[in-house]
């Protein structure tokens, strides 16, 4: 039998360390966000503010942090090409769902409608996610089905050598 499906990834133990981490009003920034957008290819104007859509950098500092490849990409969509592929969600998958009004979307942060996260849980109704910039926050967050639609699990498979 395969333990490893039944122990809690370290990346989320990274990400619920995180919880609380949100954006700082005015002209400063929180330097935690900057450095989770220092794991992307943004550029430097784009990664020095905390405004600067960042569910995609917070994905992929988690992973760094345990020892896995991201995406380095900035963008939420960027993650369903990425790892593999689940069928069904298991506790601290990638998850990748759309607003479906397709668009600003101030609860994701989103321009685009689009946001990725940890999955954590779900209910007949919607689905629980571990997040950067979710209400300008890392929190957790029920997302109504009726609201997003799922684009995708995925799992990491490629460990950072080094």
């Amino acid at each position: 039998m395969d333990t490893d499906f039944l122990l809690k990834p370290t990346w989320l133990s990274i990400a619920e360390s995180q919880l609380g981490v949100s954006e700082i009003r005015g002209k400063r920034h929180n330097s935690k966000i900057l450095k989770y957008h220092r794991t992307t290819t943004l550029n430097d104007r784009a990664a020095g503010k905390d405004e600067t859509p960042w569910c995609s950098s917070f994905v992929n500092w988690c992973l760094l942090e345990a020892g896995f490849k991201g995406t380095n990409n900035a963008l939420a969509r960027s993650w369903l090409k990425w790892g593999i592929e689940l069928l069904e969600p298991r506790e601290g998958c990638i998850t990748v769902i759309r607003s479906k009004h397709h668009g600003p979307d101030a609860t994701t942060g989103s321009s685009r409608g689009f946001h990725v996260a940890f999955y954590v849980a779900n209910s007949p109704h919607s689905i629980r996610l571990l997040g950067g910039n979710q209400r300008d926050r890392v929190k957790l967050s029920n997302y109504p089905i009726r609201l997003y639609e799922l684009h995708g699990y995925r799992w990491p498979w490629e460990r950072v050598v080094g």
